[in-house]
């Protein structure tokens, strides 16, 4: 996938589990993990709102374009 989720990584700069981001954006555990371990296809922009507000960052921080190794995206159709 050429979408990289990083919500680990800001959930570890504000020192935050992912039950605590859970309960404070009102998103089940189950969505949430989901969504940090890249395995959704979508997400809602509201959110991808509450988790920015919640975590003080912005969605470039929570998601990052990565290429293949030949400059493309990688295709998974």
């Amino acid at each position: 996938m050429p979408i990289l989720i990083n919500l680990d990584i800001e959930l570890v700069r504000n020192k935050m589990s992912l039950t605590e981001l859970s309960e404070r954006v009102g998103v089940s555990m189950t969505n949430l993990s989901l969504l940090k371990n890249g395995r959704v296809k979508a997400i809602r922009f509201s959110t991808l709102e509450a988790i920015c507000r919640t975590l003080g960052c912005q969605p470039g921080d929570l998601l990052e374009f990565v290429e293949d190794s030949q400059g493309s995206a990688k295709n998974e159709s």
